[in-house]
């Protein structure tokens, strides 16, 4: 990223436009939606729609790990996303699956719940951020995910999410996803 200041507002007009979204899309959808595939993925709609949620979850759990790496020397986070690179069948197997188990869990008023829980959290932590931390960055595994980039900063993570979620809903195949 340049020196130039992180737009936060941004990413918390992002994150609140995901939050509203992901609230209709759920509310809206009939059970005969949810069962229904959805187009290009091995999901139904319902564990698309976790899936969702699971890649905010993901953002969370990216946070700390971010600003540990961002901290350190260029070779370790290098080591750290070939490492991860290494294990990209198995965490695809895990991805798929982790989305199927937690579609049983999480559905309806709690799937809307905990999206909008890990979206506050999300707010929360993007505002105690110092511009530093934000700049700060590490290596990626680049074969886990089409977003991730080889090198990204803390910003590039708090926006990761909403580029997942907006690639998937376009997968999509409700009826009323207004």
């Amino acid at each position: 990223m340049s020196g130039s200041p992180i737009d936060r507002q941004a990413i918390h007009d992002e994150l609140e436009l995901a939050r509203a979204t992901f609230s209709k899309l759920v509310l809206n959808a009939e059970p005969v939606d949810l069962r229904r595939a959805s187009e290009g993925t091995r999901w139904d709609n319902r564990q698309l729609l976790f899936h969702m949620l699971f890649g905010y979850m993901i953002v969370r759990a990216l946070l700390p790990i971010v600003r540990r790496f961002g901290r350190l020397p260029d070779r370790y986070s290098r080591v750290y996303a070939a490492i991860l690179n290494a294990a990209t069948s198995p965490f695809h197997v895990v991805n798929y699956l982790g989305s199927c188990v937690g579609a049983l869990v999480f559905r309806g008023p709690r799937l809307i719940v905990r999206f909008d829980r890990t979206i506050a959290s999300l707010h929360l932590h993007l505002d105690e951020e110092t511009e530093g931390a934000l700049l700060r960055s590490m290596h990626f595994p680049v074969g886990w995910d089409p977003y991730f980039a080889d090198r990204m900063s803390l910003a590039d993570v708090y926006r990761y999410g909403t580029q997942h979620f907006d690639f998937h809903q376009r997968q999509l195949t409700l009826t009323r996803s207004s």
